[in-house]
């Protein structure tokens, strides 16, 4: 059953390329700016990944301007994690950071176990299929814990 929509989201995962930019792009493009929308990982190492790129694309998410950041450069930039309403881990090691970082505020952290599609399938169209299961896993994530879309173009 849906709750009532966070005033502030931020979602995590472990590189910040994959799994937690789609959701963010996905969250906005449904709520529009009726809902603060973030994203971070446990660490800063990779790019974000043109297979998230591409399956995005599909569904009119941009995702190619998107530049990967930790929880650490997170802080640095200004961005409080208390000042979130809600932190949403898509993987076990971002769930473990969040609910140490958060033992002190008194937020919600949700833990969404979504498949993490980068070694999965051997040719591009294996894997880019593997990559469209994510986005839908998280959409309908999305879509159940916030209820239905908001967004003009979410239509």
């Amino acid at each position: 059953m849906p709750r009532a929509l966070p005033h502030s989201v931020l979602f995590c995962c472990d590189h910040n390329a994959v799994r937690s930019p789609m959701a963010e792009g996905l969250m906005k493009k449904l709520y529009g700016t009726d809902v603060y929308v973030q994203s971070a990982g446990v660490r800063n190492d990779l790019e974000i990944d043109g297979f998230a790129i591409a399956v995005c694309d599909e569904v009119g998410v941009e995702l190619s301007r998107h530049r990967s950041r930790s929880f650490e450069e997170m802080k640095q930039w200004g961005d409080d994690l208390s000042s979130f309403d809600l932190v949403v881990a898509l993987s076990p090691a971002s769930q473990r950071q969040a609910l140490e970082m958060t033992r002190h505020y008194h937020m919600d952290v949700e833990y969404w176990p979504i498949l993490d599609p980068t070694g999965l399938g051997h040719m591009r169209d294996e894997k880019l299929d593997a990559y469209r299961q994510t986005r839908d896993q998280i959409a309908g994530r999305i879509r159940m814990r916030f209820g239905p879309p908001t967004a003009e173009e979410a239509g």
